[in-house]
């Protein structure tokens, strides 16, 4: 049998080739003697995204847990997102959770991710402990879902009231509803389309039905992937006010303003806090990763807020706001995962989009002209990637450079290095540059800051010219 290994968020791999039934059971097994060693009467949510055999996925899951004596909570619906199943951990009590899901990996690929019971991702402590006690082989007698059921193991329960209910009780969705503005919401036919046309059912939907190979296209909410929905929005002239967007399983979001202009999640966690600090009068730590625009600092220097850089991951922004024992406003990354205070630890597209539709209803003002009060503090801004593909030696070099310190990039000067998870060198104008490998493959991330798209543009291929030499 093949070793299994978890990543930063979860065990992916492709369907029938590591992604079987036989090694479902052996990492379901193995949570399962997590939970019993660790919990008194051990329980967990489980669900599954629309990804192909998710519902036979999560089944085997439920089988396996409740054939150790583990009370199953299992949602019945399939179109469930990680944050409903995070959300239900927390709601019924639960020792954990686990969705069947790949996130925004492509349609060939599922995947299992652990939510602790705070309702976030588990510790990586907790994650090795699994990994630890996944056996090489598996042999059980399993009896059906519905037997389980039958001896009171099993027990089916309704996420997606759970979630909207929620969802209703913390926002003024007749507020947004009956603005007088028009939405769109484009699903990647993932997980968070269900519970949006319950909250909105008369908005524009795209992409927003049963389609387990998500067309053939990886559901990540990049702009270079949502090229249809932004020319929606564009043929609307205007009459769309925002269009949002959600990943495979809903945690990752992607906005749009009224003209058809993709708004980052650098954009996105400053307007929370503006919104939530400024507007509504809110205080609270907030927490950023590393890769994240250098105005958050800014931002929070001008409201008095505290800013804490954290490594990238979102388990590092979790792990502060279970353990800090500070009161928590917002925490992100630039990748699309950010959460907020008044729901649960965990990164959420859904929730996260429905606070930026409130903003807008209850301020009567655009994305675009909330995005310039942001500049109006900040400045103006734009932070771009390239994805460098080299081999494993050039990279490796590259690393050693950086290490050793750059003093330019030709005429980029640099005057300070910061090395907290990768490299980010800061230039005389406070522009910068970032430069970090990717843990699983040959990949250098280059990610460059500047006032203007052209001017981080320009730093990056500057940039990319002296690494490549």
């Amino acid at each position: 049998m093949s070793k299994i290994k978890f990543g930063t968020d979860g065990w992916r791999a492709i369907i029938a080739d590591d992604f079987t039934v036989e090694n479902v059971k052996r990492v379901a097994y193995a949570t399962a003697l997590w939970l019993k060693q660790n919990f008194e009467n051990p329980s967990a949510v489980i669900g599954c995204d629309p990804r192909f055999a998710g519902p036979l996925f999560a089944d085997v899951t439920t089988t396996v847990l409740a054939s150790q004596g583990i009370k199953v909570f299992r949602a019945e619906n399939m179109f469930i997102s990680t944050p409903m199943i995070s959300l239900g951990t927390v709601r019924k009590q639960a020792s954990a959770g686990i969705i069947i899901t790949a996130s925004h990996n492509p349609p060939a690929y599922n995947g299992y991710k652990i939510k602790a019971f705070y309702g976030g991702p588990a510790t990586p402590d907790d994650i090795e402990k699994v990994e630890s006690q996944i056996p090489e082989t598996i042999n059980l007698e399993l009896k059906s879902v519905t037997d389980y059921v039958t001896e009171g193991l099993v027990e089916y329960i309704d996420l997606e009231d759970m979630y909207v209910e929620h969802a209703e009780a913390n926002f003024d969705i007749p507020a947004i509803r009956d603005s007088g503005l028009q939405w769109a919401y484009d699903a990647m036919y993932g997980a968070g389309q269900n519970v949006m046309r319950r909250l909105f059912p008369d908005i524009t939907f795209l992409h927003s039905d049963y389609n387990p190979s998500f067309d053939g296209q990886a559901p990540e909410p990049i702009q270079r992937n949502l090229q249809e929905f932004e020319q929606l929005i564009k043929l609307s002239e205007g009459e769309i006010a925002s269009g949002l967007v959600t990943d495979g399983d809903a945690d990752r979001i992607g906005l749009y303003d009224g003209e058809g202009n993709f708004v980052d999640s650098h954009h996105i966690l400053l307007l929370l806090i503006h919104y939530m600090h400024k507007v509504k009068g809110e205080s609270g730590e907030v927490y950023s990763t590393f890769s994240c625009t250098s105005k958050i600092q800014k931002l929070c220097d001008a409201y008095g807020l505290n800013n804490t850089v954290t490594k990238i991951g979102f388990k590092y922004i979790c792990d502060l706001i279970v353990n800090s024992g500070k009161p928590f406003m917002v925490g992100g990354e630039e990748s699309g995962g950010i959460a907020v205070n008044g729901h649960i630890p965990e990164r959420d597209g859904v929730w996260i989009g429905l606070m930026i539709w409130e903003f807008m209803a209850k301020s009567g003002r655009s994305l675009k002209d909330l995005v310039q009060e942001i500049y109006d503090v900040v400045g103006k801004f734009a932070v771009e990637r390239y994805d460098l593909h080299v081999t494993e030696e050039k990279k490796q070099q590259i690393i050693s450079n950086c290490k050793s310190g750059y003093s330019a990039f030709g005429n980029l000067k640099v005057d300070r290095t910061e090395d907290l998870d990768g490299y980010k060198f800061f230039f005389e104008d406070e522009t910068w540059v970032m430069i970090r490998p990717s843990g699983t493959e040959p990949v250098l991330r280059v990610y460059a800051e500047a006032p203007t798209t052209a001017e981080s543009i320009r730093i990056l291929d500057t940039v990319k010219a002296e690494l490549l030499k």
